[in-house]
């Protein structure tokens, strides 16, 4: 029970990731909004999981629906002690200069305006608070860039970078700002980081990048979350740790 009284909002929670962390924190005695722009899968998510979760419909490139969500966050929970920027979405394996600017416009809006945009929304109160912490989602692609992955992967470069960022300036607030970085996983994102296309071929080429030999799955992030974002981790602040089998190695 580390997050034992703790309250969280999730963004991108519904599914993959976001799903894997939902669970470990309510398991470890959290309180959950799982926001995600399918509110309908969030919803029946919370209602799975009953009285420690509920669900909130959010965009979170949209400045209005963050702050709809800080809103129901703050009058369901009274405070808030956990933000996870988890959601994201990626452009199709693309060459640079052929990735159309409404997909690039997607991709920054979506993994990158949408740290600043919870920051807006959240930071103040956690700064009355004098306590708190943020846990971004970002990317082995952000250390480690693929081919043809450009514009993901410049975006979760600069996921990391506004990590250490967040934490210099946060810390006299007492506020913990830290990322995780994934390698490709068994997320509804596999199939695009793969061309849109799944198969054992493609697999068994992206899984030899990764010397442990397996994709991280959702439960990985969510151990990695906890510690995170438990009073465990209270000395730990701009870092980002990588969760990715030894693939940046």
């Amino acid at each position: 029970m580390r997050l034992n009284g703790k309250t969280a909002i999730v963004t991108g929670g519904a599914s993959g990731f976001g799903a894997g962390i939902v669970a470990k924190f309510v398991a470890e005695g959290a309180r959950v909004m799982i926001a995600d722009i399918n509110g309908d899968a969030a919803t029946a998510m919370a209602n799975e999981i009953g009285d420690q979760a509920i669900a909130q419909t959010v965009d979170v490139s949209n400045s209005a629906s963050v702050q709809a969500m800080t809103d129901a966050a703050l009058t369901t929970f009274g405070h808030l002690d956990i933000l996870i920027n988890n959601a994201g979405v990626t452009h199709l394996p693309t060459a640079l200069e052929d990735v159309s600017e409404d997909d690039f416009d997607r991709v920054f809006n979506v993994n990158m305006k949408s740290v600043y945009l919870t920051a807006r929304a959240l930071v103040p109160h956690m700064k009355q608070r004098q306590q708190g912490a943020i846990l971004n989602v970002a990317s082995t692609a952000g250390v480690s860039p693929r081919p043809r992955l450009n514009w993901y992967n410049a975006s979760k470069g600069w996921m990391i970078t506004a990590t250490r960022t967040m934490a210099v300036e946060l810390a006299p607030d007492g506020i913990r700002v830290n990322a995780i970085n994934p390698v490709a996983g068994e997320t509804p994102l596999l199939k695009s980081f793969m061309g849109g296309e799944d198969t054992p071929d493609i697999r068994a080429k992206f899984l030899s990048t990764i010397p442990l030999g397996r994709f991280s799955q959702p439960q990985d992030m969510g151990n990695a979350a906890c510690f995170l974002c438990s009073d465990e981790a209270s000395m730990i602040t701009g870092v980002a740790m990588e969760v990715d089998g030894g693939r940046c190695i």
